[in-house]
């Protein structure tokens, strides 16, 4: 990583930071097809040079262009896994990778450009950047679907070490790795979020609300760069419409295929 000169600005200090987008995947949810999808969307939407790094159980079918890593061992009792692996991205040292990470998970939809996650001026310099819950912003919980972290420069050492040491209690008090993570962030260091428009719910923003929802396909929020989905449906699904538990009937979104590719 190139060194800056003492007056450098923060603008100069990010342009000569290498860039990573880090991904991960694990179990048989989801192929591989999905990170090369990822990579594809990145590709046409992010004008900055980058490295891509996916860390995974099982590499086969993974576009050769992207770096793919074991995903590092966690040190936890036997239990349900609640999207703990995550949280192994902030080890302080991580094969090797030195500068800004954005982390993204691989059943999201890349609508816009998205230079603007690696230029967001952060206001500290340990501050991780991630989504605003949607469903109640008031708890300042984060969606870890897109964060933006130092990764490999030991900027957050103990955050994974003090999870597994506590783990045990920690289980107790939160459902999942972004609740830790935007707690632990909030106390230790800085947690910021992105602008609101620019990540969007395809539960929550895109879906009309019932009865609507019969009679409504999905729409695309102004100014959305990334769609999100959580809950049952994936991309495949919302592409074709259907129903479900939660969202019980969605009418087809063709235009989400152009972007899913």
């Amino acid at each position: 990583m190139t060194t800056d000169k003492p007056n450098a600005t923060h603008a100069d200090h990010q342009a000569h930071e290498q860039r990573y987008i880090i991904c991960m995947k694990w179990g048989d949810k989801y192929g591989s097809e999905y990170v090369n999808r990822l990579y594809s969307m990145v590709s046409r939407h992010l004008t900055l040079d980058f490295q891509m790094v996916c860390l995974t159980d099982d590499s086969s079918g993974i576009d050769p262009a992207i770096n793919c890593y074991p995903i590092p061992e966690m040190d936890l009792p036997a239990g349900p896994e609640r999207g703990w692996k995550k949280l192994t991205s902030f080890k302080p040292e991580l094969y090797d990778l030195k500068g800004m990470a954005l982390f993204l998970d691989i059943d999201i939809v890349i609508v816009d450009n998205i230079d603007g996650f690696f230029t967001y001026d952060a206001q500290h310099d340990d501050s991780v950047v991630i989504i605003r819950d949607w469903k109640k912003p008031w708890r300042m919980i984060g969606n870890s679907s897109v964060y933006r972290f130092k990764v490999g420069m030991n900027t957050y050492p103990n955050l994974l070490s003090n999870f597994e040491q506590n783990f045990a209690t920690i289980r107790t008090q939160v459902r999942h790795e972004q609740a830790y993570l935007s707690n632990y962030l909030r106390e230790h260091h800085h947690l910021e979020y992105w602008d609101k428009t620019w990540c969007v719910s395809f539960k929550y923003q895109c879906i009309t609300p019932i009865p609507f929802n019969m009679i409504r396909a999905p729409k695309l929020p102004d100014g959305a760069k990334i769609v999100i989905f959580h809950g049952e449906i994936n991309p495949p699904d919302a592409i074709k419409g259907g129903s479900g538990k939660w969202y019980r009937y969605v009418k087809p979104s063709p235009w989400l295929e152009a972007h899913w590719q």
